[in-house]
């Protein structure tokens, strides 16, 4: 095991443009020699929904390789770990071998992120899952939300590392109403989203639930996000781009952009570094 030293460390804020009004994210810049016990210890002792760590790639095509842990395990993939990483690696002075262009390698393989403006957006990956979603999880699932269960115009399993099960509600106001029963929901990883009366700044308003031992509200997901823009540009039931809230019963303010493009849907948002330092690990 690796002695430990003092590594570079970075505190994002991700997708938002305002400080303390995203989703915070912790990277630690410097991972060489550290192992998977270590990694998963110091993103358990942060207390956050991800912690990153970014080391040389493996495959030639990237530019840098992340791993990415919540509290008690690693995920493949992950979006807003993702934004953040590439927003702390480039503010660190790392310099893409593409032009416009960072690739991340990650366990679920290599993803494009780019700049757009004062944004990041990555390409969303493929989803690993998808499709209908069984009657009994159904049946849980508008418990655990508290709505009758014609209230979930339409569901689909929307995997692509965290293994969520996306639900289309009929608006926005429906979305920001529920109060999630996370003891009838244990075991499933739900997001819900419904659009917001045409004309808004926002096209539709989205909340996910994750539970567990500490159920929680994630302020704002990439991945979701990422999932449910494949699932409703592909049905139809959304525009090829559109702006997604996400946060605002927690009292943050994420916005999430999504623009579908030559095949790809990109998946954007805003990142501000609010802590910079080092940690000894």
């Amino acid at each position: 095991m690796t002695a430990p030293r003092l590594r570079p460390f970075a505190q994002v804020d991700v997708f938002s443009a305002e400080a303390y009004r995203g989703n915070p994210l912790a990277v630690v810049l410097d991972a060489e020699g550290l192992d998977a016990a270590v990694m998963q210890q110091f993103a358990n002792w942060t207390n956050l929904a991800e912690t990153t760590f970014l080391l040389p790639p493996t495959d030639p095509g990237a530019d840098y390789r992340v791993r990415i842990f919540t509290g008690s395990e690693e995920f493949p993939f992950a979006g807003h770990p993702t934004l953040g990483s590439a927003h702390a690696w480039l503010e660190a002075g790392g310099i893409p071998a593409r032009d416009g262009i960072v690739v991340q390698e990650c366990a679920a393989g290599l993803v494009r992120v780019k700049r757009d403006g004062g944004r990041l957006a990555f390409a969303a990956p493929p989803l690993t899952r998808s499709g209908p979603v069984a009657a009994p999880d159904l049946a849980r699932i508008a418990a655990g939300l508290g709505l009758p269960q014609e209230a979930l115009l339409d569901a689909s399993w929307l995997v692509n590392g965290p293994e969520w099960i996306g639900v289309l509600l009929e608006s926005a106001a429906q979305v920001l109403a529920i109060r999630p029963d996370y003891a009838a929901l244990a075991g499933l990883k739900v997001g819900v989203i419904g659009p917001h009366p045409a004309g808004s700044d926002v096209g539709f308003e989205v909340r996910t639930f994750i539970p567990g031992d500490a159920a929680a509200e994630d302020p704002v997901t990439g991945s979701f996000n990422a999932g449910a823009a494949q699932w409703l540009i592909g049905t139809g039931r959304a525009p090829g781009s559109y702006l997604a809230a996400q946060g605002t019963v927690l009292g943050r303010a994420g916005r999430v952009n999504i623009e579908a493009s030559d095949g790809d849907i990109w998946v954007g948002g805003q990142s501000v570094s609010c802590i910079e330092g080092f940690v000894l690990l």
